[in-house]
């Protein structure tokens, strides 16, 4: 996170530095000072920024499409004449162990129509879901194993 501020703030000094304050000057000031970034970092062995960024992005795109997969399958099973589901709350051990994880899967879930993120147990290892259609709970915590939470790790670990 620090390493973005300092990109951002490094950026706005670009802009500063030629005079011109246009979006297009903002966004190739961006790119310029995360490719300085990379280089300096790796000279010093650090991990690369740049690959944080795309697995950020890729853990954006996850999302992106299990929003629109949920979605519909949300919006065909209200549509259908018998709504054929078995709602129900399900426990999900957690591999992720940081607040910032915990609440960032959490969310993820609960934005994900169809699922909802109940409560997380004291000991912060088991996070209860509600689902719309919880015939197979298990199928549905090795989607989010697999899918978001494994995204997650990636990301910020």
């Amino acid at each position: 996170m620090i390493l973005f501020v300092f990109n951002l703030l490094l950026a706005v000094v670009w802009v500063a530095i030629t005079g011109s304050a246009s979006f297009l000057n903002l966004v190739f000031g961006f790119v310029l000072s995360a490719l300085a970034l990379a280089i300096v970092r790796e000279s010093y062995g650090g991990a690369l920024y740049l690959g944080r960024v795309r697995r950020i992005l890729a853990l954006l795109l996850l999302f992106l499409r299990e929003l629109a997969k949920s979605a519909w399958a949300v919006a065909v099973t209200v549509m259908s004449p018998r709504m054929d589901v078995k709602p129900g709350i399900f426990a999900f051990p957690l591999t992720v162990d940081r607040d910032f994880e915990i609440a960032l899967l959490a969310n993820l879930i609960t934005l994900t129509p169809g699922t909802l993120s109940v409560d997380v147990s004291d000991d912060r290892k088991t996070l209860y879901v509600h689902a719309l259609d919880c015939s197979d709970p298990e199928a549905v915590k090795r989607d989010i194993a697999e899918g978001f939470e494994r995204r997650i790790l990636e990301a910020f670990r």
